[in-house]
């Protein structure tokens, strides 16, 4: 009674013993296809021409079978391999594999126009010249190299953009520049800025702003450009400095200074305000030279007058006397007859005053036949 069920179970428990793969048993006694990997019915593979000889496949399998002790089920390759040669091929492998780490990270080849900037473990340890240089291997010691004689352009405004400023007397300028700029020393320029770029903008921006609204509209456009580049080179260095990038300004060019593309037509008819303003300025100075002139010609002459006046005064003044009244009387239409038995000249009506001398050259009209009257003297 006892025995049947034990009986039941055990062909369960030889079933679960011998699963068969998709080949079949390895013995094949099972029906089915054969694996083509396990060795025919006689445990070995038969000798001779009559059968297949083993594939290049078989040979290597074998081999990985004898290196690793064995495969899986079936006599397939199942795993690693974990002989002493598979020991020895991973260990060759791994120094392989250090070396290239070592040589890749060790080994540094630095151009002559780049510095390089070693950190130990994120700290700064020092700056590598040109050359092959040698440091411990990462994550130990990182280098960074830095080109510091290439020159960087930054331009303002970019793109088509424009780029208002105001200047000191109240006017709105369009201004076009670039600045060109360099590192100077590798580690600040690393270590201090997160992005120096963007500094170096900001602060030559705010450089420029700062000399034009010191500067008035003419010396913007024209005979002060050369002054303001300086100024905006020197005050974005001295920003830079206090910043401690490594940055060293080269130049700051003014590209372009104009009147806003909105208001060109007023600022034309200001313009040409200025320019006839100060037409007028010279015109008035040069009428000023004149007067001042003919002035100091006066002065001179009376000095000299003054000095034969003061050798000859009743003479001198006696003389300057005739002089003046013969200037005043030859400009007037009188007759002055002075008193002492002097025939008087009488006036002829229709008469005319007789020509200066220097029209005396001149044919003179016939004089008219005198009226038989009398008068004063006119």
């Amino acid at each position: 009674m006892s025995i049947l069920p034990r009986w039941r179970k055990r062909p369960i428990v030889l079933a679960a013993e011998t699963p068969k793969g998709p080949w079949g048993g390895g013995d094949n006694n099972g029906g089915g296809p054969r694996n083509p990997w396990s060795l025919p019915p006689g445990g070995r593979k038969p000798a001779g021409g009559s059968g297949p000889r083993p594939t290049a496949l078989d040979e290597f399998l074998k081999k990985a079978r004898n290196a690793g002790g064995g495969g899986g089920g079936g006599g397939g390759f199942s795993g690693l391999p974990t002989g002493p040669n598979a020991r020895m091929l991973w260990a060759i492998g791994a120094g392989i594999l250090v070396l290239i780490w070592l040589v890749f990270t060790s080994f540094h080849q630095i151009a002559p126009q780049e510095r390089g900037v070693v950190t130990y473990f994120g700290r700064y340890a020092g700056t590598l010249q040109p050359g092959v240089q040698i440091t411990p291997p990462a994550p130990i010691a990182r280098v960074q190299t830095v080109n510091v004689q290439g020159f960087r352009t930054e331009n303002f405004p970019r793109g088509d953009g424009v780029n208002l400023a105001l200047t000191k007397d109240q006017n709105i300028v369009d201004l076009t520049y670039s600045v060109r700029w360099n590192i100077a020393n590798p580690s600040e320029y690393v270590f201090q800025l997160r992005e120096p770029e963007e500094t170096v903008r900001a602060a030559a921006e705010s450089a420029m702003r700062a000399v034009i609204a010191n500067t008035t509209l003419d010396q913007a456009l024209g005979r002060g450009r050369t002054t303001i580049e300086a100024e905006v080179s020197e005050l974005t260095q001295s920003i830079l400095n206090s910043y401690r990038a490594g940055v060293r300004i080269q130049s700051v060019s003014i590209n372009r200074a104009s009147a806003p593309q909105q208001i060109v037509d007023d600022f034309n008819k200001v313009t040409a305000a200025q320019q006839e303003a100060v037409a007028a300025v010279n015109r008035s100075r040069a009428y000023a030279q004149q007067v001042i002139a003919r002035a100091q010609g006066e002065a001179a002459a009376f000095d000299r007058v003054y000095a034969q006046y003061k050798l000859a005064p009743e003479v001198t003044r006696r003389r300057m006397y005739y002089e003046t009244m013969e200037d005043v009387l030859a400009k007037s239409n009188k007759t002055i007859v002075e008193p002492g038995g002097t025939v008087p000249y009488l006036q002829v009506p229709g008469a005319t005053r007789m020509p200066p001398p220097a029209a005396a050259a001149a044919p003179a009209p016939a004089p008219a036949q005198p009226a038989a009257t009398t008068g004063a003297a006119q």
